[in-house]
């Protein structure tokens, strides 16, 4: 029996597709230490597994979209699995630094595939105000992830130890495998996609001249790119100049986690009334208002980490709002090619994202700012008024695709 698309056990699946990314990164993070120490290298190199992972990840994604638009989503799901379960595994048994660095690469390489497949797969099924909807439902399934894995490693590392998280992994890796490999269909329309090397060069030409394309794209960048900066830079902040403990340090991130969840819930039901650019519109808003409150409390020294945390709140419930409706945007024109339209949107999403991370952290570690919560208030700020500058800018094309939903 395979899953049927309008189930919520469809929904789940690819829900836990777009969140094997997430996992890989923020389960292990508790583990960071104890690995290091025993492996017996440096905080500096045990943060390279982390870097390594984002790299393998941003830079493979261009490839799985064009492939699976000839192929199938499901063989090349099935083959982005197989490789995150074998360096998964290959992750837990390492004996040194440079080879669980490898190992994470590797693993990148496969939970790439499936984020940019599963929001082809929705596309597939999905189009409109249901895509949006449907992307938004995933967005809430991946935003649980970083609340509860963070906590997940935690017990399991004072329980089992280090390797124990990447066990998990696998075998969660191995449980999707099974599902996509006994009950998901191939939802691939059939539009003799050229799988050639040139002719990926000229379907990622036709998506870069789309204005449709490249509006909702730059507002899925500066959404993320307003989750990335915070992930970057807050655990400095937050425990560095306001003093909260570890344990303080993830109730506010899981605080900031819980806003991304409601907004994307949010966002799905304006969208089922109004259409996708309305579901974008409230994100943006709270984007826009909920980074300039947090420039003007950093400034103001109001309220210190409760503001601070509250207003970055708002934000992410924006992003929560304003990614997933973007996303089925920037998917919408091109049901035939939906596999590297999502390709190439993922790889400008991380590559964005990752670039506003290190800008972010290299000024906070050049002291350029006396407050050194100024360089995540400033970024957040200036991403919101972005975002709802390219929304503002670019609603003519915006009133050209909502012909679509």
């Amino acid at each position: 029996m395979t899953f049927r698309s309008d189930t919520i056990a469809l929904t789940a699946l690819l829900g836990l597709l777009t969140a094997l990314g997430p996992l890989s990164t923020d389960m292990y993070l508790p583990s960071l230490p104890s690995l290091t120490a025993e492996l017996g290298s440096t905080p500096t190199e045990g943060q390279l597994t982390l870097s390594a992972f984002l790299i393998g990840f941003a830079s493979t994604q261009i490839f799985y979209g064009p492939l699976s638009d000839r192929y199938g989503r499901r063989p090349a799901l099935l083959v982005g699995l197989s490789i995150f379960v074998l360096a998964t595994v290959l992750c837990a048994i390492a004996q040194s630094m440079p080879l669980l660095i490898a190992a994470r690469f590797v693993q990148a390489l496969g939970a790439s595939g499936p984020i940019v497949l599963a929001r082809a797969i929705a596309r597939d099924l999905y189009s409109g105000r249901r895509a949006g909807q449907e992307l938004a439902m995933m967005a809430s399934i991946m935003g649980i992830v970083p609340t509860v894995a963070p906590a997940i490693g935690g017990v399991l590392e004072i329980t089992f130890g280090w390797r124990s998280t990447f066990i998990v992994a696998a075998a969660i890796g191995l449980i999707l495998f099974a599902a996509v490999a006994l009950r998901l269909p191939e939802t691939r329309p059939d539009s003799g996609a050229p799988s050639t090397p040139l002719g990926m060069i000229r379907i990622f030409g036709r998506l870069i001249r789309d204005a449709r394309f490249v509006v909702y794209v730059s507002l899925v960048c500066l959404s993320y790119g307003c989750i990335f900066v915070f992930i970057s830079v807050s655990s400095f902040i937050l425990q560095g100049l306001y003093g909260l403990s570890p344990i303080g340090f993830g109730i506010s991130f899981g605080l900031c986690s819980l806003g991304y969840i409601g907004g994307t819930l949010a966002g799905r039901h304006v969208t089922g009334r109004f259409g996708i650019d309305a579901g974008i519109a409230v994100g943006i808003t709270l984007m826009a208002l909920g980074g300039v409150a947090t420039l003007a409390v950093v400034i103001a020294d109001v309220g210190g980490v409760y503001s601070v945390v509250g207003m970055s709140t708002v934000v992410f419930a924006g992003v929560g709002a304003a990614l997933a409706q973007s996303m089925a945007g920037a998917l919408m024109p091109f049901p035939g090619n939906a596999g590297a339209a999502s390709s190439l949107m993922g790889v400008c999403q991380m590559t964005f994202s990752a670039l506003a991370g290190v800008l972010v952290t290299g000024i906070l570690d050049a002291g350029l700012f006396a407050n050194q919560a100024m360089p995540l208030a400033v970024s957040l700020a200036v991403l919101g008024l972005a975002a709802a500058a390219v929304f503002l800018g670019g609603w003519k094309v915006r009133a050209a695709a909502r012909s679509g939903e």
